[in-house]
């Protein structure tokens, strides 16, 4: 079972809000998720990204593989750079 971190889109119509989810690959966008680990609101100026810090990093470190667009939030938040500092 291959794990992801990536977004799940909620919110309404013309108004996305995205949570920051654990999940298998093969599961839906939306669907089924392992973790919740942060949220992602670009209605909000300049966009809101906030992360659980500690879990993050916990499923970074049990192998999750994040997708470009969370890993790009990942290094904006500096949460990208402890993981690997502490991976080496």
């Amino acid at each position: 079972m291959a794990v992801k971190i990536r977004l799940a889109r909620a919110g309404a119509k013309k108004k996305p809000f995205y949570q920051i989810v654990v999940t298998d690959e093969r599961s839906k966008r939306d669907g089924r998720f392992i973790a919740n680990v942060g949220t992602y609101d670009p209605n909000q100026d300049p966009a809101a990204v906030k992360f659980e810090e500690g879990k993050a990093l916990e499923w970074l470190g049990r192998g999750a593989q994040p997708t470009d667009t969370v890993k790009q939030m990942l290094k904006k938040a500096g949460i990208w750079e402890k993981f690997v500092s502490k991976a080496a």
